[in-house]
């Protein structure tokens, strides 16, 4: 899989791996993959909205959580988070299935965490409608008390405890999708982490759609039916656009000129990559810089 979208999370204490993000429009603490920012990983994901209401986008299908509300993520399932309102927060809490099992090859694993983080179940909401879902939302808000608060002797017990319990109440409550339609939704998935991964590594350089495709073993129109359903804008659009993301930073970061920034980005021509920034952003790579160093 390629390596920008692939997350391998740095967890504060490689004994625990267990990491709470809280996220802002402008920063993830710790640092972290973001806001907008399309990923995955390994590890099973539970996000809560804290503040605001946010729209994350689960390969391609937009869920819109309020206050309170939270959203389970299966490992390895690509996800972004699109909208945040102005002063919104959320926290994500990131943790290996291994720690639903206890220990390797055991019935937990075998009966309760394989079958569900094995299948393709890629997402849950939870909105607080039923008894449970409001079991398991007030659960998320201790442990965010508990990963805030200075760490007293025993949290990763705590923290531990919350989440098993957490995890069966959920799988007590949901039923796993039937293999015929999902399994169509993985492939799509992982066909799009392919292309997706493709256009990450290759953006420097001149890319073709055809290349695109190839990438995944797929004609150019499946290539760009996939884009649409799944991200809602054509290869082109999003390749122009990751493109203009990486030359934000080094605008930020650098002080290379305009016209090799546009080379560095895979701009054959400077006037391109001028008008697709301002489309983009609405205002001009200069302007953008200037911006961020007043």
């Amino acid at each position: 899989m390629g390596k920008q979208l692939y997350e391998a999370i740095q967890f504060p204490d490689e004994t625990f791996p267990y990491i709470m993000y809280t996220h802002t429009i402008h920063r993830s603490i710790p640092e972290g993959r973001g806001f907008n920012d399309l990923h995955w990983h390994e590890e099973l994901q539970i996000t809560l909205a804290t503040k605001g209401n946010l729209t994350i986008q689960i390969n391609g299908i937009d869920y819109h959580l309020h206050t309170g509300q939270a959203i389970f993520i299966n490992k390895s399932v690509l996800h972004i988070v699109t909208h945040l309102t102005a002063e919104g927060e959320y926290v994500s809490f990131n943790f290996p299935e291994k720690l639903l099992a206890f220990y390797s090859d055991s019935a937990m694993e075998k009966n309760y965490v394989l079958p569900f983080t094995n299948s393709y179940l890629l997402s849950f909401e939870i909105k607080g409608d039923t008894e449970w879902q409001k079991q398991i939302l007030h659960i998320l808000w201790s442990m965010k008390k508990e990963f805030e608060i200075k760490q007293s002797w025993g949290w990763q017990y705590e923290i531990s405890i919350k989440t098993v319990q957490l995890w069966l109440i959920l799988i007590s409550n949901i039923s796993l999708p039937s293999e015929e339609s999902s399994k169509h939704n993985r492939l799509k998935q992982e066909r799009l982490q392919l292309m997706l991964s493709f256009i990450h590594q290759n953006y420097s350089n001149p890319i073709t759609l055809k290349e695109i495709a190839d990438a995944a073993h797929v004609s150019v129109s499946e290539c760009t039916r996939s884009f649409k359903t799944s991200i809602h804008m054509t290869p082109y659009s999003y390749l122009v656009k990751y493109r203009i993301n990486k030359s934000c930073q080094l605008l930020q970061s650098t002080e290379y000129t305009i016209t090799e920034i546009a080379s560095r980005v895979g701009f054959n021509h400077v006037n391109h990559f001028i008008q697709a920034f301002k489309k983009d952003l609405g205002l001009t790579p200069k302007e953008f810089r200037k911006n961020r160093t007043e």
